[in-house]
């Protein structure tokens, strides 16, 4: 028996678990070693998840925005450690939020800039909506209207007017530097972000299902998201799709992609095998390289853990996890592999060492991601010869 085959049970029992519908798909050196589905794109219309299933990849948009960023890098463009407000000029002398000993806040200049690098490693002290912080609760407001009026440059200076949570370079934050990444890769191109990555990675490499709007053509394929309650049942969400519908100018860098597992796949074999496919090289051997190298410190990396316990182990490279401790983790695989998940539940796992890349593609907030990607990562790893 083919020991990838034990996906198969597998997948069936997250459908049992979770999602309404579920795919993977595992290539090693261009091989598929695996590829298969279970379960529905539209559960109420008994609609099966197919190979063209058009899926929200969410932050995995992340790994593309940063592949498409470190292109610039490699033309020359800017530096990683060069101050933001160089390229952005609203993040020229950013605030940072302080607190006493009595829990009284304020803001004051932070100790020095956001960097490039901080943009691509959430080391920035920008954060996402929230409530535990002011940062968060003030970002929280700016997101509230972003999808509806702002472009990515816009959203930039609106973020660049919040106070940061920690001064740059000295915590880790999940949040909003990656879409502050699009509007640099605007600034630096000269184009809108959607059409740097249209002309630079998705036709280069025929990802010719990946956009930020769905067309009207193809919306029949696209799987329905659903919310999951703490009994299990299922509930069509149909409240988080206008960033994808026609006419909406924001397009995000840290969560706005729709994509298929064919398309992610190509764009993951690229990284994989070195930054190229099929004759088509979208990064340098020696870039990928610096794209998986962890750039955080053991406090940072704790964070990280806190933030998603499926972390442990990992460090954080440019917009990527990075495995760095195998035997914290748990997990049978590579030192080195890479790669990042979105809300929805999606999983990409990339590792050059075997040539190997893991696209996993469902539709379930909240996600179980603790529970199916560990257990697809060591059967994975435990099918390779």
């Amino acid at each position: 028996m083919n020991r990838m085959e034990r996906l198969t049970p597998l997948l069936k029992q997250f459908v049992e678990k979770g999602p309404a519908g579920v795919a993977c798909t595992v290539v090693k050196s261009g091989e598929v070693l695996y590829e298969g589905s279970c379960g529905y794109a539209d559960a109420e219309n008994r609609k099966p998840i197919e190979g063209d299933t058009i899926y929200r990849i969410y932050s995995m948009t992340k790994p593309i925005t940063c592949t498409a960023a470190l292109m610039l890098y490699e033309r020359g463009l800017f530096l990683l450690n060069d101050p933001l407000e160089q390229y952005l000029p609203e993040f020229g002398s950013p605030m940072v939020y302080r607190y006493n000993g009595y829990g009284s806040r304020m803001a004051v200049p932070a100790a020095g800039p956001i960097r490039v690098k901080d943009l691509f490693a959430m080391t920035s002290g920008l954060t996402y909506g929230g409530n535990s912080t002011e940062t968060e609760r003030q970002t929280e407001a700016v997101f509230k209207d972003a999808v509806s009026t702002m472009d990515m440059r816009a959203l930039s200076k609106a973020l660049a007017a919040v106070p940061l949570a920690f001064d740059p370079g000295t915590g880790w934050k999940y949040g909003a530097s990656h879409d502050v990444l699009a509007a640099l890769i605007e600034v630096l191109s000269g184009e809108t972000f959607g059409e740097f990555l249209r002309k630079e990675i998705f036709e280069p490499l025929g990802m010719t299902d990946t956009f930020f709007r769905i067309p009207e053509s193809k919306r029949d394929r696209l799987s329905k998201l659903y919310a999951r309650a703490e009994d299990g049942t299922l509930t069509p969400d149909t409240g988080r799709d206008a960033p994808f519908q026609p006419g909406c100018r924001h397009e995000s860098g840290g969560g706005g992609l729709l994509s298929t597992i064919g398309d992610y796949t190509r764009f993951a074999q690229a990284l994989a095998r070195g930054g190229e496919l099929d004759g088509v090289r979208i990064l340098g051997r020696k870039t990928v390289q610096l794209m998986a190298t962890n750039r955080l410190t053991p406090q940072q990396m704790q964070q990280m853990a806190e933030f998603n316990p499926k972390n442990k182990g990992y460090g954080y490279g440019l917009g990527v996890r990075v495995l760095v401790d195998p035997a914290a983790g748990g997990i049978n695989g590579t030192i080195g592999e890479f790669g990042w998940a979105g809300m929805a539940g999606s999983w990409v796992l990339i590792d050059p060492k075997e040539e190997l890349s893991v696209v996993y593609m469902q539709q379930l907030v909240p996600p179980l991601d603790g529970y199916i990607q560990p257990r697809l990562r060591s059967v994975i790893y435990g099918a390779l010869e």
